[in-house]
């Protein structure tokens, strides 16, 4: 694996500690809604019969399996991440679904992706591109393993565009949430997510991004009133 920077394996290091409890968080701390936003953004891929899909920043495999759920059994599915105790229960969670014949995961972090050029019919991350250290590059090496006409696909947290909706959620992510977050798991953990969402880039500079890294077609779906986005992008043909 690629030589990480000190931030990133200090990240690396954090989703370590709480990969045990990841699964469990993720549903109580959305009431569940993460799991209709995967959905959301899989829907946006259009991998054909005996497509490839990569997902970087798997985790403990969410998407993944939910683009076996929603592909042709054709499809074949490798997942990515740089942190070993997510993919540690990833591999668990794989092995007891239908599935484990399609998906591989391998350890490998966004910005070097130990895969050939033009390969993949798609590409997808969720949330985990405010964990990309280099995410100029990390975009670049999604469009690089993608077929021209192939598109990436971006599921991020973002900030709520109401200014009400907005406060109530900036109260709760900021203010709840670290402390809900730091019962089960690590508190420091929680106090990243939302200081993390806060310095990711806005809607139009991110599409900017994915443009500079050599995707056309851009567009974003706001999700749940803007608490999260589905970017999309194409790898022109």
């Amino acid at each position: 694996m690629a030589k990480l920077t000190e931030k990133g394996r200090a990240i690396r290091q954090m989703f370590d500690e709480i990969a045990p409890r990841y699964d469990l968080l993720n549903r109580l701390l959305s009431f569940g809604v993460d799991r209709r936003w995967r959905k959301i953004a899989v829907r946006q891929l259009a991998i054909p019969l005996g497509g490839r899909v990569l997902d970087v920043a798997t985790g403990t495999g969410d998407v993944a399996l939910e683009i076996a759920r929603q592909t042709d059994a054709s499809v074949q599915i490798v997942g990515a991440d740089f942190t070993q105790g997510m993919l540690v229960r990833g591999r668990e969670k794989v092995a007891a679904s239908p599935y484990a014949g399609r998906i591989e995961l391998v350890n490998a972090p966004c910005e070097a992706i130990p895969h050939p050029d033009g390969i993949f019919d798609g590409a997808t991350i969720a949330f985990g591109i405010r964990n990309v250290v280099d995410r100029e590059r990390g975009l670049r090496e999604m469009t690089r393993i993608l077929k021209p006409g192939g598109r990436v696909v971006v599921l991020e947290f973002a900030t709520p565009r109401s200014w009400l909706f907005r406060a109530v959620y900036l109260f709760y992510f900021h203010q709840l949430l670290p402390r809900l977050g730091g019962l089960l798991s690590r508190r420091s953990a929680y106090q990243y997510l939302p200081e993390s969402v806060q310095e990711f880039p806005d809607r139009e500079t991110f599409l900017g991004m994915m443009g500079e890294a050599g995707l056309t077609a851009l567009r974003h779906i706001d999700l749940t009133g803007g608490i999260a986005v589905v970017y999309v992008g194409e790898k022109p043909r």
